[in-house]
């Protein structure tokens, strides 16, 4: 049986405060967890990266998981720029009469996996910070951007006061509950059903 294939793409990078550990160990966590279930290839975008390469990954790839700290309510300028230089037009996207209709990666589904210093009360009430706005909606340029080139977005992941009051044992715990729930309850259950 053909295994679907999962990009990891690895978006930290070290900031200030923000060296970018946690979303390492997130990273590796998943490919640990989700190698016996998928062919897995990944990219860490603070390594440096091929461009053709990176677009014969995602050429291959079932299921791109994007993992990154949100830096002033947005990417890391190194993973925006890997973003800017790997989507290219005619691989990614093309024309179409329709604004926004032209994705190539079409068949494609995709996971952001996030950490924020921000609370997530922050998001919870209409009187606070992001005025009850939900993370997905505050990163819409990167959900649209995916849209865009035609791929499907699945539920996405996200810790919060990573830096303020960081719990990573309890992230780790919830990030292995959110990929088993997205990725690997239907697999775990065409195997009992065999």
């Amino acid at each position: 049986m053909k295994h679907e294939t999962v990009l990891l793409i690895n978006g930290a990078q070290s900031q200030g405060v923000a060296e970018g550990q946690l979303n390492k160990t997130l990273f590796d966590q998943a490919i640990e967890l989700l190698s016996p279930h998928f062919n897995i290839l990944s990219t860490q975008v603070s390594q440096g990266y091929d461009i053709r390469q990176e677009q014969e990954k995602f050429a291959q790839a079932d299921i791109v998981i994007f993992q990154y700290p949100v830096f002033w309510f947005s990417l890391p300028s190194d993973f925006k720029r890997y973003l800017d230089e790997v989507y290219e037009m005619g691989v990614f996207f093309g024309g179409s009469e329709r604004y926004g209709e032209g994705g190539l990666m079409q068949g494609r589904r995709y996971m952001l996996s996030t950490t924020w210093n921000a609370p997530r009360i922050a998001f919870s009430k209409p009187d606070e910070f992001f005025e009850g706005q939900s993370t997905d909606e505050v990163l819409v340029g990167m959900h649209k951007a995916q849209q865009y080139v035609g791929m499907k977005p699945l539920p996405s992941f996200t810790a919060h006061d990573v830096v303020g009051k960081p719990e990573p044992e309890y992230i780790q715990q919830q990030w292995q509950q959110h990929l088993t729930n997205a990725l690997l309850s239907d697999k775990e259950e065409s195997l009992v059903n065999a």
